[in-house]
């Protein structure tokens, strides 16, 4: 079941819009406020939020700014506000959907589906509370926090998850993850291996993730 966290001061707005994600089966939380918002964000784990622009106390604005900080949950914004600019601002926060007030409910579950089709369309691997890769997205959280990899640091930890038996030398990995023939060179894997390690192992001294095999290259080390 789906975890949705709806926000809006609008107590009726709120009213229907649950009796719709009830009718779908969906587990609807709902703030009517931006401090409730946050409390319960914190509180539970949410596949989707449906957040209001305007609010009370705290704008959508900043609670989605703040969501982002720590998450890349779903975010279907609703508001007022139709300028085109409004719009592109709301995206630049990190919402992924915006929905113009007034709207039709039916459309809103429509939009809210496809969110969930997504979703499920989504592969996500896990090693422990270490590692999570979204082989759709290409996110990947270390130790429940996002990093920024580049597309070879990407493939090399994805190669090494994917393989955690194996051990693989220089040569195996320069073939398999680098495309650019300048990149063909002795020792760059080295240099790919070096910056992953910086964004990813907590002790980049002893590291555990990717552990190096004197003599032959590199294996998954979890």
């Amino acid at each position: 079941m789906f975890n949705i966290l709806l926000v809006d001061d609008e107590i009726k707005i709120t009213e229907v819009i649950n009796a719709y994600l009830d009718k779908e089966g969906y587990n609807t939380f709902i703030a009517h406020d931006g401090q409730k918002a946050l409390e319960l964000f914190t509180q539970e784990e949410f596949d989707l939020v449906i957040l209001d622009r305007m609010l009370p106390d705290i704008s959508g604005e900043e609670i989605c700014k703040r969501i982002r900080e720590t998450s890349l949950v779903h975010i279907i914004m609703l508001t007022a506000k139709t300028e085109d600019d409004d719009k592109i601002d709301g995206f630049n926060l990190g919402c992924d959907d915006y929905v113009c007030k007034p709207f039709n409910v039916k459309e809103l579950v429509l939009r809210i589906k496809a969110v969930f089709r997504k979703i499920e369309k989504e592969e996500i691997i896990k090693v422990g509370d270490e590692i999570e890769v979204n082989t759709l997205s290409h996110e990947v959280k270390i130790r429940g926090t996002e990093v920024s990899l580049t597309n070879t640091e990407y493939k090399i930890l994805l190669l090494l998850v994917n393989n955690q038996k194996k051990i693989f030398t220089r040569e195996e990995l320069l073939e398999l993850v680098t495309e650019d023939h300048y990149e063909k060179f002795d020792r760059i894997i080295d240099v790919h291996i070096k910056n992953l390690r910086q964004k990813i192992e907590e002790d980049t001294k002893k590291p555990k993730i990717i552990q190096t095999v004197y003599g032959v290259g590199y294996k998954f080390g979890l």
